[in-house]
């Protein structure tokens, strides 16, 4: 009895140990966020951008899907830029993505369109 009780620790120790894939994908566009908001220049903006199509076009977490926030973050980005279309677009998506940041994002669409 107390050989399968180890055993049954041990299995359960091991079974532990294996790593979890994460949900989403976010490469390094986190860090390129907080460096953009903190520096603001030129070249943390492309940085920025340059992550955010990443996670967009490329998604190898569980749910292969572009997680919360980051069609909304690149879209507003993209707007500030003079990208008008394809940052209302990206917002719109975020909204078809998440229906539950409607209300959120369609009240920021509106600010930018006035």
């Amino acid at each position: 009895m107390r050989k399968f009780f180890i055993s049954i620790v041990c299995v359960m120790a091991m079974a532990s140990c294996s790593t979890q894939q994460s949900l989403y994908s976010w490469y390094d566009s986190e860090d390129a966020s907080y460096t953009y908001t903190k520096r603001g220049t030129e070249e943390t903006l492309k940085k920025a951008m340059v992550q955010y199509e990443k996670v967009i076009k490329k998604q190898n977490g569980i749910r292969k899907t572009v997680p919360p926030g980051v069609n909304a973050e690149y879209g507003f980005l993209l707007y500030k830029a003079g990208k008008k279309e394809e940052g209302l677009a990206l917002l719109q998506a975020e909204i078809q993505a998440y229906p539950e940041s409607e209300k959120f994002i369609s009240r920021i669409i509106k600010q930018l369109e006035k």
